[in-house]
């Protein structure tokens, strides 16, 4: 594996490759975990060429968020990119990726103003900013991301769609724990006590399925019935919790195209997300 840390470097390498071998992107923030190596092995049996991105993005991280104490270990994330087959992995500093005040901003509307959007104003802006970048930098044939942020995975195909970016976007599958919790950075930050309650997500979104699978399409009873057994924990603060078609993440009363239930849930001070996709 080779690791670079310039946008110099990044292109010299790449422009190499590019000429005889297909290039995938798997772009994360660090400290990796089950799911972002899923993303690697899919990129893996996609593609000749991995390329995997470590940077934590200032730009996507709103006043109060937890930007300087967003988990990092860019060591064991070395080891692991190593033993999971990246070829190259870029870590660059804030500096390299933003060297001056930005001036520009790349902005999807609609669906962005919804869900995570609503209560992080300016967060889907910067990460259409920083994936346009690394697009543009790596220029992939294939990028990979995981639906626990299916709204992410929506925002990023429409900005490719509407830029005619040369890369196909591949989602892949929300990657849990034995127990059904979403695999998360932020789960570290979760007590015993809260890590236990946090399976109320998980169960919520299996009853919800389930509840459609066996006919219901009624969107506010199955957002309701969800509400209500993540009332049951004492522990947790409900951010949102929304049913929208997908991925245009419209309102919808009856459910009879593709759709989402969506939530973002607090455990003291960790917000976690997590989803299913509601379709025949």
């Amino acid at each position: 594996m080779i690791t670079v840390t310039s946008i110099k470097e990044l292109k010299e390498v790449v422009n190499k490759v590019r000429k005889n071998s297909t290039v995938g992107l798997v772009p994360t923030m660090g400290f990796l975990h089950e799911g972002h190596m899923s993303l690697v092995k899919q990129a893996k049996e996609t593609v000749d060429f991995v390329v995997m991105s470590i940077f934590v993005n200032p730009t996507q991280f709103g006043p109060g968020e937890d930007f300087e104490k967003y988990p990092r270990d860019l060591a064991r994330d070395e080891q692991l990119a190593r033993e999971g087959g990246v070829d190259l992995l870029f870590t660059p500093t804030v500096e390299e990726m933003y060297p001056k005040p930005g001036r520009t901003t790349v902005h999807v509307s609609g669906i962005t103003e919804k869900l995570c959007g609503a209560s992080r104003p300016g967060h889907f802006d910067g990460v259409s900013l920083v994936v346009s970048k690394l697009f543009h930098l790596v220029q992939p044939d294939y990028a990979f991301f995981g639906l626990k942020d299916a709204q992410q995975v929506a925002v990023i195909e429409q900005m490719v769609q509407d830029l005619n970016f040369p890369v196909t976007i591949v989602p892949c599958e929300i990657v849990r724990e034995a127990d059904g919790l979403a695999l998360s950075s932020r789960n570290v930050y979760l007590s015993p006590e809260q890590r236990k309650e946090a399976l109320i997500l998980s169960q919520s979104l299996k009853h919800v399925k389930e509840r459609f699978l066996n006919g219901e399409r009624n969107a506010e009873v199955l957002r309701q019935e969800a509400i209500t057994l993540i009332e049951e924990s004492p522990l947790a603060q409900i951010d949102y919790v929304s049913l929208l078609s997908y991925p245009e993440l419209e309102t919808v009363s009856y459910i009879d195209s593709p759709a989402i239930i969506a939530l973002a849930v607090r455990f003291g001070n960790t917000r976690l997300i997590d989803n299913a996709l509601l379709k025949n």
